[in-house]
């Protein structure tokens, strides 16, 4: 089976280091596998995107040396798809409309959704639509963090699939989508990993194939915060700087040359596929920068 990977941002800002993390890991751990490394735009919640900021991460990824395979997927061309899967879930009595909001749940309390739609298996207007979650512990293993398993039935409960505004949840959409490319192995940041039971319960309840998944530490700034655009992470400079393809190898734990000496990019990323070791991927959910 051809291994196959995928770098999947949301338009909602440029890229940044801890982008550039996600990307050069799933990048070499295609590569090095002899794989293919796709490019999907992950433009399917409107409301937080920012006017080109998909071309300006293409732009960004171009910069920096990565080459990808086959042309760029936007999710917000696939919406047809992610309906037929929700009509399969219906038509399989996997799904309920909910017309209960966030304070509705606060009062109530808890973490877990109690249940209080689930008699609702017809369209309702002004509703979201749950995931009717079937109890049981989902297995799986993470390439970092070994082995995992959840019930999330008891952990999280009945989730969303269909926004009430009408909008697909990164949940279905993600699901669809690996199986529609044929991704063989995710690779993305730590804060995801508790994601990945409640995909792996969709991809069973659709008979989708599940891929490997390898979750990477998240990076920091020095106040603890994850480095994100919600915390105005510097935007990746272009002219590329391509120091920072070492760092992120660097904090990916890979084998890099103590002086870091200035190089392509291209080269530098040929460097990282060379030597790209799983293996020595710290650990640890994240970590501060330096």
């Amino acid at each position: 089976m051809t291994h196959i990977g995928r770098f999947a941002p949301s338009p909602t800002g440029p890229l940044h280091f801890g982008s550039l993390v996600a990307a050069v890991a799933s990048y070499c751990d295609a590569r090095a596998a002899g794989g293919r490394w796709l490019v999907r735009m992950e433009d399917i919640d409107p409301p937080r995107e920012m006017p080109g900021a998909a071309a300006r991460i293409l732009a960004q990824l171009g910069a920096y040396g990565f080459e990808w395979d086959g042309d760029v997927l936007f999710q917000s061309g696939r919406l047809d798809a992610y309906a037929h899967a929700l009509e399969t879930l219906r038509r399989a009595g996997n799904v309920f409309w909910c017309r209960c909001s966030r304070a509705d749940l606060a009062r109530i309390g808890g973490a877990v959704y109690p249940g209080t739609c689930h008699a609702f298996t017809a369209p309702r207007d002004d509703a979201a639509v749950r995931l009717r979650v079937p109890a049981g512990v989902v297995d799986f293993a993470d390439r970092v963090f070994g082995p995992q398993r959840e019930d999330v039935a008891a952990t999280v409960g009945d989730f969303v699939v269909l926004r009430r505004d009408g909008l697909f949840a990164y949940q279905l959409a993600v699901v669809v989508d690996d199986a529609f490319q044929a991704v063989t192995d995710v690779v993305r940041g730590a804060d995801l990993l508790d994601n990945t039971a409640r995909q792996i319960v969709l991809q069973r309840l659709l008979g989708l194939p599940e891929p490997r998944y390898m979750h990477l530490p998240l990076a920091l700034n020095a106040d603890g915060s994850k480095l994100s655009k919600q915390t105005h992470a510097k935007e990746l400079p272009t002219p590329a700087d391509s120091r920072l393809l070492w760092r992120a190898l660097a904090f990916l734990g890979q084998d890099v040359p103590p002086e870091m000496p200035p190089a392509p990019c291209a080269e530098i990323l040929r460097h990282g596929v060379g030597h790209w070791s799983p293996a020595a991927v710290p650990r640890t959910s994240h970590m501060r920068l330096a």
